[in-house]
Formats: C-alpha cells, sequence, structure tokens
C-alpha cells in the first residue's frame, strides 16, 4: 500500500506571498546580530534563574544610578531587557511555525521515498523484457555500493634459518 503521510498543494499566489513575507521580515529584522561558534562559546548565558536576577538588577540599577560607573549606559540596559521581552513571543511562533515545515518536509521526503522504493520494486520484476532495462539500471544507481578496497594479501610465512632448523 502506498504511504501518503502529507498530501498538500500551495498556490502559486500562496508561494509568492509567503516570499513576499519572508522578505518583509529580513527587511524589518536585519538589526538581529549573527554569531559564529566561537562568539557563541565565549558569551554568557541566561537561563531562568539568571534572568531573574537581571531583572531585579535592572531595577535596583535604576533606583539607584549614582552606583553605576560613568561608562555604563543604563538605557541601553534597559533597551536590551525591552527587546528580550519584545522579541521571546515572535522567536516562539517562528519556532513553532518552523518546526512545522521541517515537519512538513521530512514527511513530503518519506512519502517521496516510500513511493520511489514502492515502485523501483515493482519495475525490477515486472518490467523484465518489456524495454524498461535502462530505466531500472538508472534507478539502480541509487542503491550500487563503492566497492571495497581489496584485502591486504597475507604476509609470507617467514622461511625457516638455517639457525631456526633442527
Amino acid at each position: 500500500m502506498s504511504q501518503n503521510r502529507i498530501d498538500i498543494e500551495l498556490s502559486t499566489e500562496a508561494l509568492a506571498a509567503v516570499d513576499g513575507a519572508l522578505g518583509v521580515l529580513e527587511e524589518h529584522l536585519a538589526p538581529l546580530v549573527g554569531l559564529s561558534p566561537d562568539e557563541r562559546k565565549g558569551l554568557s548565558r541566561m537561563g531562568d534563574k539568571s534572568e531573574a536576577f537581571c531583572r531585579q538588577a535592572v531595577v535596583a540599577f535604576t533606583e539607584n544610578p549614582d552606583v553605576l560607573p560613568r561608562n555604563f549606559d543604563l538605557d541601553a540596559y534597559r533597551r536590551d531587557l525591552a527587546m528580550l521581552d519584545a522579541l521571546r513571543p515572535r522567536l516562539s511562533k517562528m519556532g513553532r511555525l518552523f518546526e512545522r515545515m521541517q515537519d512538513t518536509e521530512t514527511a513530503l521526503g518519506s512519502d517521496l521515498m516510500a513511493n520511489s522504493l514502492e515502485g523501483y520494486a515493482v519495475l525490477k520484476v515486472s518490467g523484465k523484457g518489456a524495454g524498461l532495462e535502462s530505466l531500472r539500471q538508472m534507478l539502480s544507481a541509487r542503491f550500487a555500493r563503492s566497492p571495497r578496497p581489496a584485502a591486504a594479501p597475507p604476509a609470507p610465512a617467514p622461511t625457516p634459518t638455517p639457525e631456526s632448523s633442527p
């Protein structure tokens, strides 16, 4: 029985609208940063307890700005917290959408592969003598294995020397 986990079609208009929306997102989110793996490694992480600490700190710093060093930018600090709060719900929504897109891609690929294998199995059996040999050979390339390297011949047994003979 053929696999059909998903049967979806998006119109040309829908795809164009998605592409337009992605363009708008890219345009408006241009200030977002990209970090290299090394940069990510070197950054402090903010878990739940650390976030609570940061939220308490912003209150304390706002109430006591005179205790901060002169080069401490309290306004930038507050903007960072506000941006974090603004970004999170959007990140969550985009994450869910991204996961659904990945799942859809996986389901489509699975349907294609399962049905290709089913059709190929039938072609191998019923396609003989029907002028389909070249098609079967072309499809069989997917399953071709690269030849294993030839095993090295066994080392020759040492020849006995006159000293070692009885």
